[in-house]
């Protein structure tokens, strides 16, 4: 392993800049990964744009990770060399949410590439804790896990019943992996966005029957499919304020409204419109190791295609100069890949 890396630093809003680091040497209780595909995720699109909540400059980005074990302190049943993904959500195992088994919203969490640096280097340095095996998995399949599980843990907080219509508001990399579990969890899905063409991806590459075009009074072709029940779970995946409260008017009476996107404003809803309903709102934030465990099982098993998200490759070298195009709606990005 080389004493010094290359490393891809963002030094504030719409900068990034290359810099050379030591290389990380694996201390108790840690291992170190050689990096071989960055996801590019909307929270490195909006700490890009400097729209992202909990976020510090200069950082690291990148948490969408897979490549190979060079070394660990410890790690039972993991060899050196072999593929691996991580959790990058680091808990303190100590707190109310660790302790009532939510370490996904620890009270101090640390995310890789958000509250600490991340993946957008040639070697990280992570808790061993937090390892995943690879299973058999490609690359790009295990750099997809972590943003599939967002999608599978916020569809697990829906409680999901077979039947029942799920609205998914936003058909970007999120908001797919939402519709996949949701559909996998027995939901007849509905794909709402305001782009026809991400739409037309959700016919053509998931089978989504429903797709609503929320430019075109999405009310009336939500009635519609629905059978003027409206839908019974509400997830959104846009991080939009315009969009999340607006969704409130698209729920059914006793329907559970689940948030993944996040946006740095208040939520803005009628409150006897919802009091009505006896609706249920609730956030739905990162993921666990169970919802790694069910993403991975489903990839295994071909329930999920995930490479199918992946329209856009850049070599690590080249990323700083195309990362700009992953923001233009023009370019069609659905999901970018760096590789080393």
């Amino acid at each position: 392993m080389p004493k010094i890396m290359k490393t891809l630093v963002c030094i504030e809003p719409g900068q990034f800049a290359y810099r050379e680091a030591e290389a990380p040497i694996a201390r108790p209780g840690e291992a170190i990964i050689k990096i071989r595909r960055i996801g590019i995720c909307g929270t490195d699109l909006h700490a890009f744009e400097g729209t992202q909540p909990f976020f510090e400059y200069p950082r690291i980005l990148g948490h969408e990770l897979s490549g190979d074990l060079v070394d660990f302190d410890q790690g039972p049943g993991f060899q050196p060399g072999e593929a691996v993904t991580i959790i990058p959500y680091f808990n303190c195992g100590k707190c109310i949410a660790c302790r009532s088994g939510k370490p996904n919203c620890c009270t101090t969490i640390k995310v890789c590439g958000v509250h600490i640096d991340g993946g957008m280097v040639e070697y990280l340095r992570v808790p061993s804790q937090f390892l995943v095996h690879g299973r058999g998995l490609s690359y790009d399949q295990l750099a997809l896990v972590e943003p599939l599980s967002i999608g599978a843990h916020a569809v697990r907080r829906a409680a999901i019943q077979p039947g029942e219509f799920v609205l998914v508001i936003g058909a970007g990399p999120i908001g797919l992996g939402t519709m996949e579990s949701a559909r996998i969890a027995g939901g007849e899905v509905i794909a709402m966005d305001i782009n026809e063409d991400r739409l037309r991806f959700c016919r053509e590459k998931l089978q989504i029957l429903h797709t609503v075009n929320a430019t075109l009074d999405p009310m009336e072709q939500l009635q519609h499919i629905t059978r003027g029940d409206m839908p019974t779970v509400v997830i959104d995946a846009t991080g939009s304020r315009k969009a999340i409260n607006d969704a409130f008017r698209f729920m059914a009476h006793g329907a559970r409204y689940v948030l993944v996107g996040l946006q740095k404003g208040t939520i803005e809803f009628s409150h006897p419109e919802f009091h009505k309903r006896e609706a249920t709102l609730m956030s739905s934030r990162n993921a666990t190791r169970e919802d790694f465990d069910a993403v991975m099982d489903a990839m295994q098993k071909g329930l999920i295609d995930p490479p199918t998200y992946i329209t856009h490759r850049v070599s690590f070298d080249e990323l700083k100069p195309q990362f700009p195009g992953f923001l233009d709606a023009a370019n069609g990005v659905i999901k970018a890949m760096a590789e080393l």
